[in-house]
């Protein structure tokens, strides 16, 4: 995700994104570990954009 399709979100929508990416990287996780993941950099993606999510929450909150 880009940080200006981020940043357009309102608090309660970047709550529920939060929980679906958590959710999608706890799976990638499954994944990697029984070797089913095909694209290893997915994680990180996932990662990152938890990053971004939770960094524009946190301006919004202030």
């Amino acid at each position: 995700m880009k940080a200006e399709e981020i940043r357009s979100m309102s608090a309660e929508q970047l709550n529920d994104k939060l929980k679906e990416l958590k959710g999608e990287l706890f799976n990638l996780r499954f994944q990697h570990a029984i070797n089913q993941l095909e694209n290893p950099h997915r994680i990180a993606d996932v990662k990152h954009d938890i990053a971004r999510v939770m960094t524009v929450l946190r301006e919004k909150n202030v």
